[in-house]
């Protein structure tokens, strides 16, 4: 429950108290005090509502202990029911969550804060990871998140940012760190980088969600779209992407009829938006593209694989990096054949792009297994599990070299 309500429930408590790192303190507490009484008198009927009364009274006492008689103490004691235990049911508003929630998204992806900070601090207060989870996902020690975390909210703090979301004149220079954080808890939640789990539905759904009030609330971006688009797609196929004991399944090995073709639809829906409100597609755009490609195709062999060539070729213009040319790479596999690929993965290693990375070998050691070159290719496979840091991929890895026999 707190997973998926956390974010509603600090955005609502910074809305009350218009303090952002307060608010965040007083959801724990709320919280620190649920793990104590519920087990004993059990849960709550409106458990989220709970945790948002809770927290408002620890507020008001707060306030009043220190004697605070600013803006923001008159405000809650003007309220009619501040002396009383508040109706739950009247703290949580579902016509005012969505903006609180992206109220919330705008001030942690505020230009005050170092682009890390931003990350961090999404990640933890709207994502609801912990610090270890966030550390392990960009390969920094936790004390170096909390520290940015920390920062992050004095910073809020010191520069008096208002629980708001910016006007129409800020909102575009804003939009784009907005845009990657959504994406990288997306992410997080499709291809978890730590754990047992795979795909961690309540992370991509929480930012499919959050995805759909942007764009909603800017439908004059095209990248808002683009990036919803994406989500859409790439969620689509999350029903057929892992078997009954949670490994994963491959693409060609997927069922095609599993997949959530209402939410290919939207995605489709939301690229042809895309389209039609901007001068051609952007970086999210342009993979969704990519999505749609795989999302309309009966099977793998019937993919239009020289489109998804052509369309990695553009998405490496706009966004160059080294995933982009490795994902380039298979799907030339597909277009023109392992040989052809393997040449284009070579080019990578001679760089040194993607060193350290178990995508690398993955990608190589497959491509050795189509040409026939077992041996290279148990080298590559085993040098990725030793990489991986998901113990799903790991074992997936693991049975294809078990298939390579000897």
């Amino acid at each position: 429950m707190w997973r998926i309500e956390s974010a509603h429930i600090v955005a609502t408590l910074a809305r009350y108290t218009g303090d952002f790192a307060l608010a965040e303190d007083l959801a724990q507490e709320a919280l620190a005090e649920a793990l104590v009484g519920w087990p004993r008198d059990g849960v709550p009927a409106n458990p989220a509502g709970w945790l948002l009364t809770v927290g408002r009274r620890r507020a008001i006492d707060g306030f009043r202990r220190r004697a605070a008689r600013d803006e923001r103490y008159a405000a809650l004691a003007r309220d009619p029911g501040a002396d009383q235990p508040a109706d739950p049911d009247l703290l949580w508003d579902p016509d005012r969550i969505e903006d609180d929630a992206l109220a919330l998204l705008f001030v942690s992806c505020h230009p005050a804060l170092s682009p890390e900070s931003q990350v961090a601090l999404t990640l933890r207060v709207l994502g609801g990871l912990t610090s270890d989870e966030i550390a392990r996902g960009f390969l920094v020690p936790t004390a170096t998140v909390q520290a940015r975390i920390t920062r992050a909210k004095k910073t809020l703090a010191a520069a008096r940012v208002p629980f708001e979301v910016p006007p129409a004149a800020e909102r575009r220079e804003r939009l784009g760190p907005v845009l990657s954080v959504l994406y990288l808890i997306f992410t997080e939640g499709s291809s978890a980088t730590s754990g047992r789990d795979l795909i961690r539905v309540d992370l991509a759904v929480e930012a499919t969600r959050l995805a759909r009030v942007l764009a909603r609330l800017v439908s004059e971006e095209p990248e808002v779209h683009g990036l919803l688009a994406l989500l859409e797609l790439t969620a689509a196929r999350f029903p057929a992407r892992l078997d009954a004991a949670g490994d994963p399944v491959l693409l060609e090995d997927q069922d095609r009829r599993r997949w959530d073709h209402a939410a290919i639809r939207r995605g489709r829906a939301a690229l042809a938006r895309a389209g039609q409100v901007g001068r051609g597609l952007g970086a999210y755009g342009v993979q969704a593209a990519i999505a749609e490609c795989h999302a309309v195709a009966p099977s793998v062999a019937a993919t239009d694989w020289e489109r998804v060539v052509l369309l990695y070729e553009a998405l490496g213009r706009l966004a160059p990096s080294p995933v982009v040319a490795l994902n380039r790479a298979v799907a030339l596999a597909m277009a023109e054949g392992p040989a052809a690929a393997l040449a284009a993965v070579d080019e990578l290693v001679a760089e040194g792009r993607l060193a350290g990375s178990h995508l690398l070998p993955s990608v190589r050691g497959e491509l050795l297994t189509r040409l026939g070159r077992a041996d290279e290719a148990r080298a590559e496979l085993e040098a990725a599990v030793v990489l991986c840091p998901q113990e799903r991929e790991r074992r997936l890895l693991r049975r294809k070299i078990v298939a390579l026999g000897g």
